[in-house]
């Protein structure tokens, strides 16, 4: 284990740090980072930390994001980076969107879209093992063989398709996208070149600012089929629509692309079978909170990548207590993520000025800073992540590990199948358009 402090507040020297490291303990390397990137990351709208988030947080336009969230450059909250990353919560922003409209009504289109989130985490929670394996059988048999790498034109973003080429580069160089540019980006890579989705989710993972498990792998699974009543498929007249047609209109294959025709054309050309809405049988029970009822008065805090500011539930509860990050090699080596998406959670760090910043194997460093310190418990926010909760199981061999819950953003006690978002949402709906109590209990 290394101590990283000396290097927090130097984004570039930490990662620096941070890929030696992960050298030394596994002969592999990070991604380097291009002068483009770093320069990109930069000059970002997308940067760490609490300030930034409420700035972003503070532009929402509820009413104009039902109106226009579809269309790339529709009024979307660009949130999800700190959202991710528990700088903001969901019922924070779930609050500021309400404070703006006059009906609960008003912010629906945007709070629901906050309910995918936090309903991707339920089914992780409940369905670890599906954020890397299919959840159903495939609803449709492609035509063609499923390849298991990435084609490097798409790496390189010269795939000579004027679209694809510039949400590949937007990816790569910016660590955002649009939602309907992931999803076009997926459903291209999946059913038009035969990519096995976990070969995708992986690739997003890398480089999204925003990604994790549950949100990503879910929703490219939601494209592939795999958890959907259908494949999503899309046209070049849905996406000349959505981007008010900017790449079509100059593009060297136009009238010649792989998204000509009509959706039975498509469904033809791409399936084997075609196919009507899958009657859904899949049932998912929710799994019961991780939250803790004993709650002791001192304790170590365990700061993850859910949780990167002082609004993390353990930090909370124990504002004065030694708090722990740990840059783990294993995390490193699963998802090999790009400059970019560590520069993020070293800025997030760099808010979080008391927070221990450590390399290693997060139970070893967690148990030796508790016995340094003298702390027979160890406190973490509440999350779905598989990891974290493998390790929290670890852990308890030798000491309490205690998970503290968010605020709450729905009632989810009526919830008994998570087999699909809207059996989920017709259960906590109510509850999700309703604001926070005065005393966070609902």
């Amino acid at each position: 284990m290394k101590n990283l402090q000396p290097y927090r507040n130097d984004s570039e020297a930490l990662y620096a740090r941070i890929a030696r490291e992960f050298n030394l303990a596994t002969g592999r390397d990070l991604p380097s980072p291009t002068s483009v990137e770093i320069e990109n990351f930069s000059g970002s709208q997308f940067r760490g930390g609490r300030v930034e988030a409420i700035e972003q947080l503070q532009k929402i336009e509820p009413v104009r994001y039902g109106r226009t969230r579809n269309f790339v450059s529709g009024a979307v909250t660009k949130l999800s980076p700190w959202l991710r990353h528990g700088v903001l919560s969901l019922a924070e922003v779930r609050d500021a969107a309400l404070s703006k409209v006059q009906e609960s009504s008003q912010a629906e289109k945007l709070i629901a879209e906050l309910g995918w989130r936090d309903y991707w985490q339920r089914v992780r929670a409940a369905r670890p093992e599906g954020v890397w394996h299919d959840l159903e059988p495939p609803v449709a048999k492609q035509r063609g063989q499923v390849v298991d790498y990435l084609p490097d034109a798409v790496a390189r973003g010269e795939t000579g398709l004027d679209c694809i080429d510039a949400f590949c580069k937007k990816l790569i160089h910016d660590g955002w996208l649009h939602n309907h540019e992931r999803m076009w980006l997926a459903s291209w890579l999946v059913h038009t070149h035969k990519v096995d989705w976990r070969v995708g989710a992986a690739w997003f993972l890398q480089h999204l600012l925003d990604a994790d498990s549950a949100s990503n792998n879910f929703s490219w699974q939601w494209v592939a089929g795999t958890f959907s009543s259908k494949p999503y498929i899309f046209n070049r007249e849905n996406l000349e629509r959505f981007t008010a047609g900017v790449y079509c209109g100059t593009c060297p294959v136009l009238g010649q692309c792989d998204f000509e025709g009509t959706y039975e054309q498509l469904n033809e050309k791409l399936f084997i079978d075609t196919f009507d809405y899958r009657e859904v049988r899949l049932t998912i029970p929710p799994v019961v909170s991780w939250d803790s009822p004993d709650i002791p008065k001192e304790s170590l805090v365990w700061i993850t990548l859910d949780s990167l500011s002082e609004g993390s539930p353990a930090k909370r509860r124990f504002p004065d207590s030694p708090a722990i990050f740990v840059f783990d090699h294993h995390w490193l080596s699963d998802e090999l993520p790009s400059y970019k998406r560590v520069a993020f959670v070293c800025e997030c760090l760099a808010d979080l000025p008391d927070v221990e910043i450590w390399f290693g194997e997060t139970a070893t460093v967690l148990q030796e800073r508790a016995r340094s310190y003298k702390a027979n418990t160890i406190s973490v926010a509440s999350t779905s992540c598989p990891t974290v909760r493998h390790i929290a199981d670890t852990l308890s061999g030798t000491m309490p590990v205690v998970s503290l819950d968010w605020p709450s953003f729905c009632d989810a006690s009526k919830v008994k199948d998570l087999g699909r978002f809207s059996r989920y949402w017709n259960k906590v709906s109510k509850t999700a358009l309703k604001p926070t109590c005065s005393d966070g209990s609902c």
